[in-house]
């Protein structure tokens, strides 16, 4: 460990020296790509630094204790060593973690779908729940959130909604959300009283950048038509809203929101780029699909993964067996917990593989 960690930290000294060469500055894609590098290294050359000064601390104190012939330094010595063995016991467990395969999304926005499944209108009003849900959630993290396209109903909710989460480190905490959300609750359009079950899919894909995919234009069919609101009333009478349709691929994507053509282009392309990577990701793991279907938060939209109770006020994560009786909290976007407990069982599996 110790060989792997002294590489990084001397990784990290030949980026800043050569973030101070003036031909590097001039070069934006390299001077880019160099601050990104130099930014994931810094947490774990951070921690290395640390650790590295305990170990010395630890040499000098187990020096002083075995030399000293003042019984007071003696005692100064062995409590120092107490704390610092301990410090170090702690940074034993975090350094692995730190030295673990990074996702390579993990600093990226996402593209967030929620769809309306089983149980109708319920599953209508469930998915403008987790949509409010992810926007309070995305609010407590200084995130900020867009809608891309919605089909909302008329009492409420919505049968799909895209948008994007901007923000630091969005995916790294947002792709736990993909898969299958189920609710349990008296629909308040049943008369009777009676608990139903309905399920919401949710999507969460890391935001392709052009460089990451490239999308012939060539390959495009791209529509406008007036944007329509619920009940279809037009919002406008010009042509801005967009639709790509990626004729390799199938994707379809449009765009309603803004009033500027152009920009429901724009956003469009930012989903239309995510949703293609998306597919070639899936297709490229088909062949180790079991694999990924075992790893917590392995995006598996047909996985169901989270289970909303409202008689019992209780929220269960099915992956990680969590059950928290904090419904109305979680709803409000308190999700820390929950999605700190899925990144450590996470670290913890693939800690175990390495």
């Amino acid at each position: 460990m110790i060989d792997k960690l002294q590489k990084i930290e001397d990784r990290y000294r030949e980026i800043e020296s050569q973030l101070g060469d003036p031909s590097v500055v001039a070069n934006v894609d390299r001077f880019t790509k160099l601050t990104r590098e130099l930014a994931t290294l810094e947490p774990i050359v951070k921690k290395f630094r640390e650790y590295k000064k305990i170990l010395a601390q630890i040499d000098e104190d187990k020096t002083l204790f075995e030399t000293a012939d003042d019984e007071e330094l003696k005692s100064i010595a062995a409590e120092e060593l107490a704390e610092l063995k301990k410090s170090k016991a702690e940074l034993d467990k975090e350094l692995p973690i730190l030295l673990l395969p990074k996702d390579p999304n993990d600093d990226k926005n996402v593209i967030v779908e929620i769809r309306g499944g089983v149980g109708g209108e319920e599953a209508a009003l469930f998915a403008g729940d987790l949509f409010r849900m992810y926007t309070r959630y995305a609010e407590r993290q200084g995130w900020r959130v867009d809608i891309v396209d919605s089909n909302p109903t008329t009492i409420g909710g919505f049968k799909e909604i895209s948008f994007t989460v901007d923000g630091q480190g969005a995916y790294s905490k947002m792709k736990y959300e993909s898969g299958t959300h189920r609710v349990q609750r008296v629909p308040v359009t049943e008369s009777g009283g009676r608990i139903h079950t309905s399920a919401v899919t949710v999507a969460v894909l890391p935001e392709a950048e052009e460089v990451d995919v490239e999308i012939n234009p060539n390959d495009l069919r791209i529509d406008t038509y007036c944007a329509s609101g619920a009940g279809g009333q037009y919002v406008n009478r010009t042509e801005t809203a967009i639709r790509i349709t990626h004729l390799p691929s199938g994707i379809v994507v449009q765009c309603q929101d803004e009033k500027s053509q152009l920009k429901n282009k724009e956003k469009a392309m930012r989903v239309l780029r995510a949703r293609v990577q998306d597919l070639a990701v899936r297709e490229q793991n088909e062949a180790i699909a079991a694999d990924r279907k075992n790893q917590v938060g392995s995006g598996d939209r047909s996985e169901r993964i989270r289970t909303y109770n409202f008689p019992q006020g209780r929220v269960t994560d099915h992956r990680i067996g969590m059950t928290l009786h904090k419904l109305d909290d979680v709803l409000n976007g308190d999700l820390d917990e929950i999605i700190s407990a899925l990144i450590t069982a996470d670290q913890s599996k693939r800690l175990t593989e390495n």
